[in-house]
């Protein structure tokens, strides 16, 4: 059966050696790039176009046409590769479309070697795009799935090139478009009349001799068992009329912790997690899609309906208001019974990967905690906080991000726009803010080696004494929290000095001239009461912090409000927008780089009554006097 997809969906595919096909209406030029885990397209070898149409695993045509088949075998794909993107680009010159929008919309096509369609995708809402990444080929725990994707670029194939990291973008895309460039007409050769018709002339044959394939496997024999494949998914389109559900010869393939690539677990349980969001956020997206195609349906039902005075009473318009109905509910059973697939095959995959999340990953309640011991190497990444979203709130990702971080840290104590921090008072709402700061501040230690990170803490007016006593009392701090106005001009000054003499150092390739005694951790500056005893110096001095220390190993956690900067003005806006915002309470705030859903975090809380972060801490500190000693 034909899944007809929406943007964001995916689909399983049911064997390795595919035909795509583009029906577009008006000459477009195809492509295909490959590309790693992350995306990225590692040089032009790893794209096929007019100018060099075959590469490992695929073969695209080598001019521009309204109709294209392209060949894939995805078992001849380099192992590096784990995305193919079928790129689509509009011709230069000519009397065609200079955008997409003007045109028919693309249509796409995956087809199995039998040549039945497996999947179909109209690539709308296109507009000034004249490039665009039609679908992408990719593998999820070791077998392959379509998504459509319909992701435009209006600065053309050099954008969407670019886009993917391949080197000398415009360049090549340049190139390509040359390559695609219809030539001067070639009279065709001469052919004696009792020459034999060319077997390879059959528009219904897929060649797959591309240079490197690995020979196909020997057909399965009567007892053989087949592969475990997904459920084939159904999109919510009203020409659908298939069952989402599996066959009885078909079976989910069963999770497994860990089946990512990566060199180490740890690498592999990283972009495990983050195949899991990414998976999340376009079955969300593509039901979301389908709810509204389905309502946006019913609408258009029911206003032609009204707009036929003969049909507004009666049992006619009864009978077609009905009909309308039924379709609607038909149209969103279908897309909520493929969400309910796709978040079940979720769902046991986060059941699997959660126990066997590293310490740096793991919740509080983990038990891996309670065997922690300090790392001989920092992890790659760390636990800040759950993700999820309404459709199924009870599936949590892991919000993991990485080391070093890029970005300040700021834990907001202010009431924010979610009810659960309307419910609170100011001062609770400020006392989880605070404990918060100090459950991230105790990961960060716990994920690095003893004495790799220096913790220094601003609390001018002494308020967070009692939440700053782990941190007090286990000694994993090198000085007492900075009070008053001159403990803040101090720590800052020192900081900045810090940043300074690192920068000339790196700029001038001098890293072995540092002073003796020079303290290599990095450095993680926790500031609370912000702004209460700064002046416009230490603001400024913050600033440049939280701007320039990131590259050199200096970060920032703020504890603030921001509404109690306000008289600061726009001046404090680079600021704020420079980290990283938390919350300590959940709150939907963060947006994923796909298809910008805004998922709820939560913060990551120790269970009440457990002494697990005294615990962590106080190996943290006594790995640190040991270090020193």
């Amino acid at each position: 059966m034909t899944a007809e997809l929406v943007r964001g969906q995916n689909h399983p595919l049911p064997d390795t050696r595919l035909e795509l096909r583009v029906s577009a209406g008006h000459p477009v030029v195809a492509g295909a790039t490959l590309a790693d885990e992350g995306g990225r397209v590692a040089g032009a070898e790893w794209i096929a176009h007019p100018g060099a149409p075959v590469r490992p695993g695929v073969e695209v045509p080598g001019e521009a046409a309204a109709e294209h088949r392209i060949a894939v075998d995805l078992a001849a794909l380099p192992d590096a590769v784990h995305r193919l993107s079928l790129l689509l680009a509009l011709p230069q010159g000519g009397d065609g479309p200079a955008r997409f929008g003007t045109a028919a919309a693309p249509f796409v096509t995956v087809a199995d070697p039998a040549g039945a369609a497996v999947a179909t995708y109209t690539i709308t809402g296109l507009d000034r795009e004249s490039a665009v990444v039609a679908l992408e080929l990719y593998r999820r725990q070791g077998a392959w799935k379509v998504r459509a994707v319909g992701q435009g670029y209006e600065g053309g194939l050099a954008d969407l090139l670019a886009d993917q990291g391949a080197p000398a973008a415009a360049d090549l895309a340049a190139a390509v478009l040359h390559a695609a460039a219809p030539a001067a007409p070639v009279p065709p050769p001469l052919v004696p009349e009792t020459a034999p018709a060319d077997p390879s002339s059959s528009t219904t044959t897929i060649s797959y001799a591309h240079p490197g394939r690995r020979p196909a496997a020997p057909a399965a024999g009567p007892g053989a068992v087949p592969p475990p494949s997904e459920p084939p998914a159904v999109s919510p389109s009203a020409s659908s009329a298939a069952s989402p559900s599996a066959s009885p010869g078909e079976s989910r393939p069963v999770p497994v912790a860990g089946d990512a690539s990566g060199w180490s677990m740890d690498e592999r349980l990283y972009n495990q997690v983050w195949g899991m969001f990414e998976d999340l956020a376009r079955s969300v997206a593509a039901y979301r899609s389908a709810r509204d195609f389905a309502d946006h349906r019913l609408d258009r039902a029911v206003d032609q309906v009204l707009a036929d005075p003969s049909a507004r009473v009666g049992g006619a318009g009864d009978a077609a208001r009905a009909a309308a109905r039924a379709t609607h509910e038909e149209l969103m059973g279908r897309a909520q019974e493929v969400l309910d697939r796709d978040l079940a095959q979720l769902t046991a995959e986060s059941e699997v990967v959660e126990p066997a999340l590293p310490v740096a990953y793991a919740r509080w309640d983990n038990p891996v905690w309670h065997a922690y011991r300090t790392p001989e190497e920092p992890p790659m990444a760390v636990r800040l906080g759950d993700l999820h979203v309404p459709e199924q709130s009870a599936l949590r990702i892991p919000f993991l991000v990485r080391l070093p971080l890029e970005r300040g840290l700021w834990v907001d104590s202010g009431p924010g726009r979610t009810s659960a921090a309307g419910l609170l008072d100011e001062a609770e709402l400020r006392r989880l803010a605070l404990d918060s700061a100090v459950a991230h501040t105790a990961r960060l230690l716990a994920a690095h080696p003893a004495g790799a990170l220096t913790v220094h803490v601003l609390d001018p007016a002494g308020g967070g004494a009692a939440a700053f006593a782990p941190l007090v009392e286990t000694g994993v701090l090198t000085a007492p929290p900075a009070r008053g106005a001159a403990g803040v001009t101090d720590v800052l000054a020192q900081l900045t000095e810090r940043v300074d003499l690192l920068q000339m150092a790196v700029r001038g390739d001098a890293s072995e001239d540092l002073p003796p005694g020079f303290d290599p951790a990095r450095q993680l500056l926790v500031v609370h009461d912000f702004p209460h005893g700064f002046d416009d110096r230490a603001v400024t001095r913050l600033r440049y912090l939280a701007d320039e220390g990131p590259s050199v190993g200096v970060h920032l956690l703020m504890v603030a409000d921001r509404a109690d900067a306000a008289a600061y003005g726009p001046v404090l806006d680079p600021l704020w927008r420079s980290l990283l915002r938390l919350t300590p309470v959940p709150d939907d705030h963060l947006a994923d780089p796909w298809v910008g859903h805004a998922w709820t975090y939560e913060p990551p809380t120790v269970p009440p009554g457990s002494a697990v972060l005294w615990q962590v801490l106080g190996q943290v500190g006594e790995a640190r006097r040991r270090n020193s000693g």
